[in-house]
């Protein structure tokens, strides 16, 4: 007998299938040091961009929707994951891992379209600087970011509502850290399974190689404009200032096309090093984009090094009284 979405109550969570139980409080510790690096750091940067009236640029509010974006994934996909390994309890209702499978495409999917601001806002700082301030406003980089937020919402509500179709005949586990797409049509049974795989992938490529494809061609464009300078220092100055989108880019970008590309050309991984690239894609960006933020932006490094020294200042005059 086919059981149908009514009759499945609830998933299991699977995380590493190989991992001896003797890790288990290890693995989860770690993960709660990743969730406690995310949002210790994204919560930072978005504090510290609020205090700061001279960094609410819109350079600085492309970064804060992504570290906002960025605080959102971890806290959606991290805690029941702890939970398996610390508490031994891997069980997610229903609803509950469709509505994770949503929140888990669909921040991925504003991921992209952020990056593709930032990627504008660089696009016109280096490339056409004299009509920077006229184009490129916070009250615009709000709009722009707002879409970029809005855009996925529809097409992910659609996706998960074309799963939801789906009769579930097979087992209720999920072979993964958190629920996603892939995971949950590989318990679903019939013949609509392909035709959802297929048209969720449509969604998918157009959520990231749309953005990809102008983000490619922004930073092609801006390096090219950057080597026609002659003078070195300006040249060194202005790639500073891009830097740090092209680290955040890359570390979003560039273990996903590793992934699909050695799926496309046949090279398979087990399980467990599967689980784990694509944890490694997932939430190592949102937990070190902070650390780039700091260490890579000028603005903000040279404003916290005036904020620690203007601290140490004043304990040390109190300590003088």
């Amino acid at each position: 007998m086919i059981a149908n979405v009514t009759e499945m109550k609830s998933f299991s969570i699977l995380g590493f299938p190989g991992l001896s139980p003797q890790y288990y409080g290890l693995v989860s510790a770690m993960f709660f040091f990743i969730y406690l690096a995310i949002a210790v750091g994204n919560t930072f940067i978005l504090a510290f961009v609020a205090y700061d009236k001279s960094l609410q640029t819109p350079t600085y509010l492309v970064f804060c929707h992504l570290a906002m974006n960025d605080l959102t994934f971890g806290t959606v996909t991290l805690p029941k994951i702890i939970s398996k390994y610390w508490l031994d309890d891997g069980i997610i209702s229903f609803y509950g891992c469709f509505t994770q499978m949503f929140f888990v495409h669909y921040l991925g999917s504003v991921t992209s379209f952020i990056l593709l601001v930032m990627a504008l806002d660089r696009f016109i700082a280096i490339c056409v600087p004299l009509r920077y301030p006229a184009l490129i406003t916070n009250n615009i980089i709000s709009v722009l970011c707002g879409f970029a937020w809005f855009i996925p919402l529809p097409l992910m509500v659609a996706v998960v509502l074309h799963a939801l179709t789906l009769p579930f005949c097979k087992s209720n586990v999920i072979a993964q850290c958190y629920c996603d797409h892939i995971s949950i049509i590989s318990q679903a049974c019939g013949a609509d399974v392909k035709i959802v795989a297929v048209t969720s992938l449509c969604v998918a490529m157009f959520c990231l190689l749309l953005p990809l494809a102008f983000i490619l061609f922004s930073y092609v464009s801006i390096i090219v404009a950057i080597l026609k300078m002659s003078n070195a220092a300006g040249r060194k100055k202005t790639l500073s200032t891009c830097t740090p989108q092209i680290f955040i880019t890359c570390l979003f970008y560039l273990p996903r096309c590793f992934v699909y590309v050695a799926n496309t050309v046949g090279f398979s991984f087990s399980l467990d090093i599967r689980i784990l690239l694509i944890l490694l894609y997932s939430l190592f960006p949102p937990a070190v984009n902070p650390i780039i933020y700091c260490f890579k932006t000028q603005d903000i490094k040279q404003m916290l090094m005036k904020r620690l020294k203007t601290t140490r200042i004043g304990i040390e005059v109190k300590l003088s009284f």
